[in-house]
């Protein structure tokens, strides 16, 4: 195929699958990007920029694409090969759209830079995207008032190219991209603040609800479970055109940045380099009031007055603290295990509840429901495992903590995504983290219990060596089933970056190609970024 893009300078990225030769030609009169290959011929005159507004979580401007007769690619078939392979053993590769891909006001951001992205994607042979869909924004104004407009859009955008969907339904705030609860949720927070989860000095952690009120009428006289389940219900009906056909995935939200787990590290240490166990998130009114009565049933009130003293806080080392100590800690005395026990358990049935609400909604679609756990690997490699611990996984060394959470997601007939896939062993090793061996056991557990598993990076790789452990995960561990980079925006369309990402593609597809699909050896050039400038530029 052939097709124009605006660009100035020369990157040779080889032949691949769907993607072809390409070529940016330093041509600084007619500045046309080319891609060839034997089947098609798409065409993309210089005429227009797109942009990701300097406003937005992207932050940069993506020029491409653009005639006056015609927008999309104009192709035309020359014959091509019927012979094409998926990636090297069958894993399916996604991409995650913007975080701010629908603004506040439920309009799509930066719509044909996204455009440009999603065509790009396609011809690089990835599956799909994944898209994240905000609880503040569908139903920001009042408690059952949908607006689906911008997300709806953009699922006809991916399904007019003819790509894959994954939804994760968010209801969580974010930060990053300036992203609340929904108003109505938040005015109820200001006059109940115990809707929150909070920290042993009284800090809320606002960014999503306490799983202690789940069954809790906090919402105007609804649970929040009951919240969730209606707003399923709403997505459900109105994405019915795309469910099970281009949208095959759900994800849906169980805690902080969408993962099971408590925001046990919302309070950035103050000291520079250090990487602390977080602090336990159970002072809110009613996670004390679960303990009180969790103390009073297990024979020993005196416990349930509140959580652990000796803990260490955000600004220490959890092995300067007695409960996290390596030999004779708290921990591994009977106050710590009774603590423990009941922290961990409020999480899990937290992640349950949560799941039953998402696969009983969906059962009866061809829709694949999954959930988020994190990779807690600081500290993996002490007694104690203090990250994990404080997060609510009471995995130490003499316990399992991820059988049980692998049972509720078998139970629930659903898959686990694990972050991570892209971090590897570092020596010497300050915070005594492990996130391959961490990734190893909750895969083993996942294994146990049948549960799939699909992958994510944790953090968007600019160096070869991160893409080397993904694709060790991806081909040689065979962890994930699917796997989703995050995400795309600035950096990801960047010279520093993208061919990078190319690369790794076709490195996964690589193995697979039929003989006469393999790059020639003048394609099989590395890919330069000599004076690379393909007007993505940052705003």
């Amino acid at each position: 195929m052939e097709i124009s893009l605006i660009g100035n300078s020369q990157v040779n990225l080889g032949r691949a699958i769907d993607v072809g030769f390409c070529n940016f030609s330093k041509n600084l009169n007619s500045k046309i990007f080319n891609v060839k290959n034997n089947s098609k011929t798409c065409n993309f005159v210089k005429s227009q920029s797109l942009e990701w507004k300097s406003k937005s979580v992207c932050g940069f401007t993506l020029k491409a694409s653009a005639t006056a007769h015609t927008e999309a690619a104009v192709i035309s078939e020359r014959g091509s090969r019927n012979s094409r392979t998926k990636p090297t053993n069958g894993v399916k590769l996604y991409v995650g759209l913007p975080l701010d891909a629908v603004s506040g006001c439920n309009a799509v951001n930066h719509t044909r830079a996204i455009a440009a992205g999603l065509k790009a994607l396609k011809l690089l042979g990835v599956d799909g995207v994944e898209l994240p869909v905000w609880w503040g924004i569908a139903e920001k104004e009042e408690s059952g008032k949908y607006d689906w407009t911008g997300y709806l859009v953009l699922a006809e955008m991916v399904q007019k190219l003819g790509l894959k969907l994954h939804v994760s339904l968010c209801f969580h705030a974010s930060k990053d991209a300036k992203i609340p609860l929904p108003d109505w949720v938040s005015r109820i927070g200001e006059s109940q603040p115990d809707i929150y989860f909070t920290d042993r000095s009284g800090q809320r952690f606002k960014d999503c609800l306490s799983l202690a009120v789940d069954d809790l009428p906090v919402l105007d006289g609804k649970t929040p479970i009951d919240a969730y389940t209606e707003f399923c219900e709403s997505f459900k009906a109105s994405f019915s055109p795309f469910i099970g056909s281009t949208i095959t995935g759900i994800s849906i939200g169980l805690g902080p940045d969408g993962e099971l787990r408590y925001p046990s590290h919302h309070h950035p240490s103050k000291k520079n380099g250090l990487r602390g166990a977080g602090e336990f998130q159970c002072f809110d009114k009613y996670m004390l009031e679960n303990l009180k009565q969790y103390a009073e049933t297990y024979g020993n009130p005196l416990w349930g007055l509140g959580g652990p003293h000796d803990a260490p806080g955000y600004d220490q080392s959890p092995m300067s603290s007695s409960f996290f100590s390596e030999h004779g800690g708290s921990w591994e005395m009977p106050y710590g295990d009774f603590f423990l026990s009941w922290y961990s358990s409020q999480l899990i049935s937290h992640g349950d509840r949560i799941l039953s609400v998402a696969a009983s909604t969906f059962e009866d679609t061809k829709i694949i429901v999954s959930g988020k756990v994190p990779l807690m690997h600081l500290w993996y490699r002490t007694r104690s495992h203090p990250s994990e611990l404080t997060a609510g996984f009471y995995n130490t060394a003499n316990r399992d903590g991820y059988e049980a959470i692998a049972e509720i997601f078998s139970r629930n007939s659903c898959k686990i995504i694990l972050p991570g896939m892209d971090l590897s062993e570092d020596e010497p090793n300050e915070s005594r983290s492990s996130p391959e061996l961490l990734l190893a056991q909750i895969a083993s557990s996942c294994g146990k219990h049948s549960v799939q598993i699909s992958g994510e990076n944790s953090i968007v790789s600019g160096t070869p060596r991160g893409f080397e452990q993904i694709k060790k995960n991806l081909v040689d561990q065979n962890v994930v089933d699917l796997f989703t980079y995050q995400r795309m925006g600035a950096y990801f369309f960047s010279p520093e970056h993208f061919p990078l990402y190319t690369k790794f593609i076709w490195s996964l597809n690589q193995a697979n190609l039929h003989s006469d699909d393999l790059r020639t050896e003048e394609e099989e050039t590395a890919v330069s970024l000599a004076g690379t400038n393909l007007h993505m530029q940052a705003a």
